[in-house]
């Protein structure tokens, strides 16, 4: 062995690790890196799963959720062994981190009341309007309080047994660890944040407890504790251990950093916490955070209000639907490909149509492309209907097809970005990280052109958030090694990120070419014109049991 192989396999047998895992929309993904270095991946390990269309309710059983950490789990173990010759039995510390919002809701017991109901779901439009009105702060229709807001308006049954709601990451870390805790960047995805306290705003509670139609609620005693990045936030229990790997290698007594929501993590695998800085992460869904310098002058549908792990306020665009749609093409694609005799593998179909999208025309041709699966707020949709339109004197090209697949991941992005723009919020730098982004040069290109900014890559942009959560974990490890009080600052995370994550990272920075520019403009007018015609769509082509 080499000398950092041996160190590598040294790190994994005595618990120099730091591991994180991410539940995605669709993959469930686990990160191992070295404690004391976690710019260095040692192992990787991924379970793929799907949502479900349960009585018009995106959801995942409880069931799916074990068995798809389990294999995870599973998989980095024999990673780690097939790269290191060891397989891991502790870690320095450990995190959990899965998409945002939704809502999970327990009896005193610890039994779920009503199945999980995920962010995609589009049905909390009454609730979101009462408290977005209440409040003069934005909630969104995803939101964990405009669930349960929401229950409570309709009078479900389940709501006079409620002793607490969180959400995905909330809900796995609570079953590892015992602790009914939330970091800061996921509980803002539950319920608005004062930066000025770390915590849910004591303003806005007060005036939930007024409302006529939440009457009976004690909304503090039901939300999770928060906490902040560097805080601990709880240890692996036995039941936690077993739970987590059923074979019994895994020794309890792990440190967990807080659990955090997909933008958090996605902030960190990105080194964007500091104001004037934000992400793009592409996937199932699409999302851009900005840090900001002061609050917005007014209220926007468009933007949430939600913070970095350490508490700062973000303004965050955030858009049901992302690369699914892609994806799909793709598929076809390599069955097209597949049924001509010449097979590629799935990595190869997207490269040969991205890089075919280069010779794009810089507006797609005139064509449309909408990646519409489930109801997009932003652009007004409460259904999806993906859609590829275009006109009698538009170019059907391969390259201006997949540029406008391109485009379209990104159509609802852009009129978000814009509001943004508006306000006066400054950006210095977009980093992008997403699988989409694999591909050099083209996703990132058409990006840039899109916002108008400089949009970078680092080498770490497929590993995503699962990456991220295990940067917050070492982080926590290394807050411990130093007798540090636990909780930090936006400025000692944004320092430690860095100087010990990114401090030897290449990235690469793709500038806004005037082409891109003019043209993703001229596709984006087209593109606010042709959500009419999405709109008939969903008007006049019902679908049982698939809308959202």
């Amino acid at each position: 062995m080499t000398a950092p192989e041996t160190r590598h396999g040294d790190a994994i047998a005595t618990g120099r690790t730091a591991l994180g895992i991410e539940f995605g929309s669709t993959r469930i993904k686990a990160c191992l890196v070295d404690a004391d270095d976690p710019g260095t991946v040692l192992a990787v390990g991924s379970h793929e799963w799907e949502n479900e269309y349960v009585d018009r309710l995106w959801t995942y059983s409880l069931d799916s959720v074990w068995s798809g950490l389990q294999a995870a789990y599973a998989d980095l173990v024999a990673d780690a062994e097939q790269r290191h010759g060891i397989r891991p039995s502790t870690f320095a510390a450990m995190g959990v981190s899965a998409m945002m919002h939704g809502y999970l809701a327990f009896d005193a017991d610890g039994e779920l009341l009503v199945p999980f109901r995920t962010w995609r779901n589009t049905n909390t439009g009454p609730a979101a309007a009462e408290l977005t009105k209440a409040f003069g702060v934005n909630i969104p229709l995803r939101w964990s309080i405009a669930h349960l807001h929401q229950a409570v308006i309709d009078g479900e049954p389940h709501i006079h047994r409620i002793d607490s709601f969180t959400t995905l990451a909330g809900y796995v870390h609570r079953r590892l660890t015992g602790r009914n805790a939330l970091g800061v960047g996921d509980a803002s995805g539950m319920f608005p944040i004062d930066p000025a306290t770390t915590t849910y705003d004591g303003d806005l509670l007060d005036l939930y407890a007024a409302l006529e139609s939440a009457r009976g609620i004690d909304l503090p005693a039901l939300l999770p504790e928060v906490l902040v990045a560097g805080q601990d936030a709880g240890t692996l229990t036995e039941e936690g251990a077993a739970l987590l790997d059923p074979t019994g290698a895994l020794r309890p007594g792990v440190p967990f950093c807080p659990p955090e929501g997909d933008a958090g993590t996605g902030m960190v695998a990105t080194a964007s916490i500091a104001p004037r800085t934000g992400n793009v992460s592409a996937g199932t869904s699409i999302f851009a955070m900005v840090v900001l310098e002061h609050p917005l002058a007014s209220v926007h549908h468009e933007l949430d209000l939600v913070t970095t792990p350490a508490g700062d306020l973000v303004a965050m665009v955030h858009c049901n639907n992302g690369a699914s749609e892609l994806a799909a093409w793709a598929g076809l694609f390599g069955r097209f490909a597949e049924a001509s005799g010449a097979p590629r593998p799935t990595d190869a179909v997207y490269q040969t149509l991205f890089r075919e999208a280069l010779g794009g025309e810089a507006d797609a041709g005139g064509l449309l492309a909408y990646n519409h699966l489930a109801g997009e707020p932003i652009a007004g949709l409460s259904e999806g209907r993906p859609l590829v339109l275009r006109t009698p004197d538009s170019r059907l090209t391969l390259a201006n097809f997949v540029r406008a697949q391109l485009y379209g991941v990104f159509g609802t992005l852009a009129l978000g970005m814009r509001v943004l723009r508006d306000e006066g919020v400054a950006l210095d730098r977009m980093f992008a990280h997403g699988g989409m982004f694999r591909t050099a040069g083209v996703a990132q290109r058409f990006l840039a052109g899109a916002i108008d900014a400089p949009v970078s890559v680092a080498d770490t942009a497929s590993e995503g958030g699962a990456w991220g959560i295990a940067v917050l974990a070492a982080y926590l490890s290394a807050s411990q090694g130093t007798g540090g009080a636990g909780a930090s600052t936006a400025a000692e995370l944004d320092a430690y990120l860095r100087h010990r994550v990114f401090g030897g990272f290449a990235f690469e920075t793709t500038n806004a070419h005037p082409d891109d520019v003019a043209g993703f403009a001229t596709y984006l007018q087209r593109y606010q014109a042709g959500l009419a015609v999405e709109q008939a769509a969903i008007d006049a082509i019902p679908v049982e049991g698939a809308s959202a």
